[in-house]
């Protein structure tokens, strides 16, 4: 991801959100993810968006800290970052309810603040 310019880390992010909004379509609470196969199969892309998100997002902040800082405080950042590490280091313990509640609560945020960075760029 080190090689993509912000421009498209951005946009990658932004893409990530829509195909993660449109996989989480018919999950109606946590344990939908878990009911069968195909549910099972969301929730793995969705993690596999979630945790290259935090990773484009962790690019961003090694090259343009104050850049993200334009729209939301380190914490913010940090948190996601965080996620992203949880997902790639601890991918057993990943309980469904959390996903479920980033994919409800957290996306519509993040998409405010990356479509905020990109019309700085």
């Amino acid at each position: 991801m080190n090689r993509l310019t912000s421009q498209e880390l951005l946009d990658f992010i932004l893409e990530s959100i829509e195909l993660i909004k449109k996989r989480s379509t018919g999950i109606d609470c946590a344990d939908d993810f878990l009911a069968n196969d195909e549910n099972l199969t969301k929730l793995e892309a969705i993690l596999m968006r979630l945790q290259a998100s935090g990773e484009a997002i962790k690019s961003l902040t090694k090259r343009e800290e104050t850049f993200l800082l334009s729209v939301a405080d380190e914490n913010y950042w940090r948190e996601i970052i965080r996620f992203r590490d949880f997902i790639s280091h601890h991918y057993t313990d990943i309980q469904a309810d959390i996903v479920y509640d980033i994919c409800i609560n957290e996306l519509d945020k993040l998409k405010k603040n990356i479509t905020a960075l990109k019309e700085k760029l």
